[in-house]
């Protein structure tokens, strides 16, 4: 390893120790800063166990070149068998420490508001947006995550012309931020007599949640408007003006929420939608000047770009960013396979990173 990582790798070990000693001490920092500490600990400890098991590794292998070295044959033969076992472990371990040491993006552990949107291909769009965000419903429930309804527009046949939903639990984002863009679906439709295959897309958007302290918006930057709610067809399905549109004056961004009775509820619901739109566009302004420099494949997370096609003839779903294709189409949309796709994005763009330290 470099000097200049050395002396890093010296660094974290000292913080490590030093966060170790005030964690245990007599009189331990208030409940605050307890708890920020903790967290540090907690992150750092892999790190410094990694560093550790590094620094082992180097140590025994020097062992061993001197028990190859003393002539002894039975000696140099267990030693040669153990030194290729090590050097085969040595490579994987500082791979994984240079990941640990890798800049975090901050959103990474929060929750998430996910945003699917029917594409091209009318109600067969609609009926794909809809079994996208059920996707995500399973994937999230097979992690343990708590997956709310936010909103939901549906076309009267089962589909969705948008569906929002807040996914809180850990990693949230880090694990989905790369389902950001458009997926599109080939299949025959249920509805189409002579068998012929259709294409049809859905845009999906993944947000990092936003908290009040993350984005302040004023009072005056808001227009907000009340109706009456409606369902499927335009029929009424409220007879109070509970529903709310909130408009962001500065960049003209609309969330619209209708789903509770309460006016107040769908007010509160819009404004965290608002609050996640806002934040996201502040990532990607200040993420703009490090992505130009860096082409990863695993793309941008632009809805405007498309990510991946669901062929049911062929069983198959291909992600176009790292030319994957699996042949589970279904276990995927049963949330059961799709740590199979998200998995190499995120080793992707790892090694994207990697190439540029």
């Amino acid at each position: 390893m470099s000097i200049n990582l050395d002396s890093k790798l010296e660094r974290v070990l000292a913080r490590h120790q030093e966060l170790s000693v005030r964690l245990s001490a007599e009189a331990p920092p208030d409940a605050q800063e307890f708890v920020r500490l903790s967290k540090e600990y907690a992150e750092l400890t892999p790190v410094a166990e990694t560093i550790g098991r590094i620094r082992k590794v180097q140590s025994d292998l020097a062992g061993l070149d001197e028990m190859l070295a003393s002539g002894d044959a039975e000696m140099a033969k267990l030693a040669a068998d153990e030194q290729t076992q090590l050097k085969s472990e040595l490579p994987a371990l500082e791979r994984a420490l240079k990941v640990m040491l890798l800049p975090k993006d901050e959103a990474d552990a929060r929750n998430a508001i996910l945003e699917v949107r029917a594409g091209a291909g009318g109600e067969e769009a609609a009926l794909f947006a809809a079994m996208l965000f059920d996707m995500y419903r399973r994937y999230a429930e097979g992690h343990g995550w708590k997956f709310e309804m936010l909103g939901v527009s549906e076309t009267g046949i089962g589909g969705y012309k948008d569906a929002t939903a807040s996914i809180t639990g850990r990693n949230v984002f880090a694990r989905l931020k790369f389902e950001s863009g458009v997926h599109r679906i080939q299949r025959v439709p249920q509805t189409e007599a002579s068998g012929r295959i259709h294409t049809s897309t859905a845009t999906v958007a993944v947000l990092p949640e936003a908290e009040e302290v993350d984005v302040h918006i004023e009072d005056k930057d808001l227009r907000i408007d009340v109706f009456r709610s409606s369902g499927p067809g335009g029929q009424s399905v409220n007879t109070t003006d509970s529903a709310v549109r909130v408009t962001h004056l500065p960049t003209g961004l609309v969330v619209q929420q209708q789903d509770e009775k309460s006016q107040h509820k769908n007010k509160a619901k819009a404004l965290k939608v608002l609050r996640a739109r806002l934040y996201e566009r502040q990532r990607m302004a200040q993420e703009a000047e490090r992505a130009a420099k860096r082409k990863s494949q695993v793309g941008t997370g632009e809805r405007s770009e498309r990510i991946r096609t669901y062929n049911f003839p062929d069983g198959r779903v291909t992600d176009h960013r790292i030319k994957l294709t699996l042949h589970k189409i279904e276990k995927v949309f049963g949330g059961d396979a799709l740590d199979e796709i998200i998995d190499p994005l995120i080793s992707e763009d790892e090694a994207a990173r990697l190439a540029d330290l």
